[in-house]
């Protein structure tokens, strides 16, 4: 059995190298999905045959044909691929506009961006393996300094939680890059600190040298990431998944920010227990 496609050049060649194979529906198919991606990325069902010259159920076929238990787990690789090679907004914002035929007026907006947000709060707790999030606190506990890295919409995570560590007492620094100086600032992590690295698809190149860079020189790293087979994630000592709401191919990042929170937090409790005085020690007199 092929393994299923994991992303939408993955599915291009598989579609291209079956092609010959498919019944004429599913080539007619195949060559309005290929031809048509950004539309796909957002279109329902029924108007995607209507455009084809289909019937909804052959595209659920066609699907079905490739792997996917339906066609919403495919299209949903047309969307990532929309994200990924349009990062412009105002060019998502015309191709979902395109592909839909509708413009969402602001009230209409706030009410999915918001629902959307609390579907993955409210499964973010039961995502996060309990055991895992201890141990990227004992890594960040036993670290001199927690050097901090995220690029591009990474960076508002990274740039919050080098902040929410400062508010702790806990030192840190946060590789910003300035003036292209990644690799000069990852190369000033010592031995005795580590890494916390937040990166998402399309996973920017600059985080990715700068965390192989640290994994080759022992740094101990906590990668938050949208994937267990993110390339970070294998670099890292701990990965913590998060899922991200998605609204019309703009991805959030409150979940991301809400784990950045919980980390630093939780931290500051482990510190703050740790320097309670012990029974045996003398209470200080005011």
């Amino acid at each position: 059995m092929n393994q299923l496609p994991q992303d939408f050049a993955e599915l291009e060649a598989r579609i291209t190298a079956e092609y010959a194979t498919l019944s004429r529906r599913l080539q007619q198919t195949a060559r309005f999905l290929l031809d048509h991606p950004q539309e796909v990325a957002f279109a329902t069902v029924a108007k995607l045959a209507e455009r084809a010259g289909v019937t909804p159920s052959t595209l659920i076929r066609f699907a079905n044909s490739f792997g996917f238990k339906g066609f919403s787990d495919m299209q949903q690789l047309f969307r990532t691929r929309l994200v990924d090679e349009l990062p412009n907004y105002a060019e998502r914002i015309r191709a979902v506009r395109t592909a839909t035929g509708e413009t969402p007026d602001s009230t209409q907006l706030l009410w999915e961006f918001s629902e959307a947000n609390r579907e993955v709060l409210e499964a973010l707790p039961s995502r996060i393996d309990p055991h895992e999030l201890e141990r990227a606190l004992d890594v960040l506990e036993r670290a001199e300094i927690v050097h901090v890295l995220g690029a591009r919409r990474s960076f508002v995570v990274a740039s919050y939680f080098a902040y929410a560590l400062h508010h702790i007492d806990k030192r840190a620094f946060l590789i910003d890059g300035l003036g292209g100086m990644h690799g000069e600032q990852t190369k000033a992590i010592g031995s005795r600190d580590a890494m916390l690295v937040v990166s998402y698809s399309p996973y920017a190149q600059e985080t990715r040298d700068a965390a192989a860079e640290a994994k080759e020189r022992g740094i101990p790293m906590v990668v938050i990431t949208d994937s267990s087979l993110s390339p970070l994630a294998r670099l890292a000592d701990v990965s913590l998944v998060v899922h991200e709401a998605e609204v019309k191919s703009f991805r959030g990042l409150t979940a991301s920010l809400c784990l950045a929170q919980t980390l630093a937090i939780a931290l500051g409790v482990r510190q703050d227990k740790a320097n309670e005085p012990t029974q045996d020690e003398p209470q200080a007199k005011g």
